[in-house]
This record gives C-alpha cells, structure tokens and sequence, in this order.
C-alpha cells in the first residue's frame, strides 16, 4: 500500500501541486513581460525555439487553411519540490525569479465610500517563507516566472507574426471574439501563460472593445487537456501499475550513474521509485539549466541527462502506459474527440463557423501523451513553451484543366465537397501519422497531410463511449 500511494504522488505531483497557490479572485495587472530585468535568463532561450515563424512550411497550393488547433506548454518554472538545495549541489532553495507580476488587483463586490461598489482592490502578493520572512521576487514552487512570462508572450508575438502577418489567416483587428478561442487548465502557471500568449496574438490595442477573448477553464472533474487520473479511477490504476513496471525494467539502468551523483542525493541511488525520484531530479535539472542557474557538472553530462530522461520517459509514455489503447482512450481520448468534433462543425457549417484558431495551455504531460497516443512521439521529454499544432485545411480548385463546356454547365451541377486534410506540427517539425500512411488516407505525396476521414476515424476508435464506466476500477467490461 505504501508503494502504491507513493506512486500515486508521483503521477500527480506535476498537476496537483499548483492547486495550492491557485487564486481564481487575482489577476495581475502587468502581466505581459516587457522589462529587460534578469537578462541573463533570456539567453536560455537561444537554444530552443518555440515557434519558428520562418522556417514554417506553407502548404501546398490547392490548399486553404481554414482552422487551427494549437496545444503549447507552459513557460519556464520553478521546481514542483526542493531538491538538491544542500551541498555539494548547492541548487536554490528559494528561487529569486518572480518580480514581474506581483502587482495584483482584485475583483471585489462591497460598499464603498458614499455606498459605491468598489470594482477593483489593487494588492501586491509576496512569498512568505516559513520563518516569517520574505524577500522581494522570490517565487512560489512550481511558478511561472519571468522568463517564462517572456517566453509564453514570445509565443504569443509568433503566432502573431505567423498566421497575421505571414500568412494573412488571421485578422489584423480583432473584431469577432467568435474567431478565436483561449482554454488552460485551472493552474496559475498554465492560466497566466495563456494570459501571455493572448496578450502576444492579440493585445489590446488590436481588439475591438466588443471582441475581448476570452479564456475558458473547466473543473477539475471536467479536465480532458491532460490524463485527468483524479477524475478517473481506472487511469489511475493503470498508470500506477505501469509506474511500478517501468522501476522493476529501468532501475538497473540507473545504477551506472550512483558513483556520480548518489554524492548529490544524500548518498541515496538515483531510481524511477526512489527517494528522491527520478523523475523529480530530472525536473529541478531542467528548470535550473533553462534558467542558467548552474548545476552540478555531472548533471551538464549528455550521456547523464539521456540515461535519466529515458527511464523516465519510459515511466511516463514511451513504455508501456501510452502503447496500450486503454490508457490512451482514458488519457487523450477526450481531448481528441474535442479536436475532431470542433473541425468537423467547422467542415459542416463553413462560414458560419467563425472559429478559426483555438489555444490551449497545458501541460508537457499532455504534448507527450498526444505524440504517444498518435505514435509520433520522439521519447523526449518536452521543454518549456513547446507545442503541438493541428491545421485544418480543405481543397480548393486549382483552376486548370476545365474545358469552356464544364466550366458553361458547372453553375447547373451540385458541387462536390472539397477534400479536408489535417497536418500535425510538434517541435516545429510535420508529423507523418502512421494511421494516414495508407493510399488513400493522405494527401498524394504529401503524407503528412492526412485526410480528415482518415483521422476521424482513428479518434472515434480512441473515444470512450462512456467515460464514467470505463473509469470504474474494472475498466470498461466492468459491471
């Protein structure tokens, strides 16, 4: 029982943790990044770019882009826990990297002087350590920080610069707030990387005073834009007992790295199960090197890193959770289904389907399951502000090779539906879905342009048909 509880942190301790700085009745005042504080931090981003505008592959002609899906990671943060604080590692314990957003107003609904309604308190939030004391930017664990907050906008002036300015998809203006559509989980970190990211595509000055976006977020129990195993007993359970597997088929792999750096981990080895995780180290190494922050030099060690990373990819997707349908139909089955109805209603309705992009924040445990899920994943865990798109886009007439007798009698003929093809982006690289690999099911040389058919049908098979039983600790043939 205490190996499996164990386990169950684990899997929860990326997702659960932000819950306890959540503050739904705060939203910052300057939260887009605009200082040129900590300039250092910044050049962690040159070698890593979230969304490369310029090396972008413009479809082919004869095809129209007409809606895109876009789900991108949160920006840099602070550790989830405190690991690796004392020496010889020496790591931060208190992470001094928060200055940007702690001007805070409050919505607030009491009389005020001559019995007016005051609209908004302006606070300011500051992190209290348990001593009592407290300095200036520290941040929370697991927060969003500076550099985050500049990589997220960053993100935001991309897809800007992309699908406005390059490749004209997109209004200038923002008149219709049916155009657009902004959803993150109920995380501090993920909701205020969206606020970024909207605030890079549209800011104020290009939204009509009618068409203000907004951001949507949904109940715990409601989640489908990660593996919500707090909503569903039957995930839980299978990734629990995959997680047990992944130590009994990786631990050994590990054992190689002990006399390098147990020193760091108060003499204790380095396993997927181990104390601390594997998976935890592996995260406060990867927020401390996308902040500079400089880390043991065992640590800076390739051969290190990738031994580390492939355990626990293995422990998260790449082994044995996310190559099972049951745990990809519970995981992204949801989601998916909400990526294939929504293009569907936009096939079906055309132009009285306004909707032409959709954002959504989350998590690197949703990218990675969606890669998985869809047997493209790289076996790499994703950095911060990665994403992964999926453009919509329907034949058009090229034009060429009608004679004056077709083109004369064509008004009087019904027209064909065009043809709709999906492309899937990640890493700024195109997917070839090996479900679209067959003649037929993609775009005729252009495999990674899969027809609409093709993919719907495959996420119809990765749909639950009824979440709440297949849920149920049985699983689906449960009664």
């Amino acid at each position: 029982m205490r190996i499996r509880l164990r386990a169950i942190q684990a899997f929860l301790l990326f997702f659960l943790l932000d819950f306890t700085s959540a503050s739904a009745t705060f939203k910052d005042i300057d939260a887009p990044y605009h200082t040129d504080q900590d300039v250092s931090m910044a050049e962690s981003l040159k070698s890593h770019s979230p969304l490369d505008v310029e090396k972008y592959p413009v479809a082919p002609s004869g095809l129209e882009l007409e809606q895109v899906h876009i789900y991108v990671r949160h920006g840099e943060r602070t550790p989830v826990g405190v690991r690796l604080a004392g020496p010889p590692a020496n790591l931060p314990e208190h992470w001094m990297m928060c200055k940007t957003a702690r001007r805070l107003q409050a919505s607030v609904n009491a009389p005020g002087i001559d019995g007016a309604m005051d609209e908004f308190q302006q606070s300011r939030k500051m992190v209290e350590r348990a001593d009592g004391t407290h300095k200036e930017g520290q941040c929370l664990l697991g927060e969003l920080t500076d550099l985050g907050r500049k990589s997220t906008y960053s993100f935001g002036t991309s897809l800007r610069k992309l699908y406005v300015e390059k490749l004209g998809f997109l209004p200038d203006l923002l008149q219709n707030a049916g155009e657009v559509y902004f959803r993150t989980t109920n995380v501090p970190r993920t909701t205020e990387s969206l606020q970024q990211i909207v605030h890079g595509l549209y800011p104020s000055s290009k939204c009509h005073s009618e068409a203000i976006p907004l951001i949507f977020v949904r109940n715990g129990r409601d989640e489908n834009l990660l593996g919500n195993a707090g909503s569903c007993k039957r995930l839980e359970i299978l990734l629990v007992g995959f997680a047990q597997a992944a130590a009994s088929a990786y631990n050994h792999t590990l054992e190689p790295l002990d006399k390098k750096i147990s020193k760091y981990l108060d003499g204790h080895p380095i396993r997927i199960d181990g104390k601390p995780r594997a998976s935890g180290i592996l995260d406060t190494i990867r927020a401390a090197t996308a902040h500079n922050v400089k880390v043991p030099p065992e640590f800076e060690e390739k051969a290190v890193i990738d031994v580390i990373e492939k355990a626990v990819v293995a422990e998260w997707f790449a082994g044995k959770p996310y190559k099972t349908e049951e745990v990809r139909r519970l995981g992204m089955g949801r989601l998916l289904d909400d990526l294939s109805t929504k293009m569907q209603h936009k096939v079906l309705n055309r132009d009285k389907d306004p909707l032409k992009i959709l954002v959504h924040s989350t998590h690197d445990t949703a990218l990675a399951g969606l890669a998985s899920t869809l047997d493209v994943f790289d076996d790499k865990w994703p950095q911060f502000t990665s994403s992964i798109s999926f453009e919509l886009f329907k034949s058009t007439p090229t034009g060429n090779g009608s004679s004056f007798l077709q083109t004369l009698i064509s008004p009087f003929r019904s027209k064909a539906s065009p043809e709709h093809y999906i492309r899937m982006r990640y890493q700024n690289k195109n997917m070839i879905l090996p479900m679209c690999a067959d003649e037929g099911k993609h775009l005729p040389g252009s495999p990674e342009f899969c027809t609409l058919t093709a993919f719907r049908e495959r996420v119809k098979e990765l749909t639950p048909l009824d979440f709440v039983s297949e849920c149920a600790p049985a699983g689906r043939n449960s009664t």
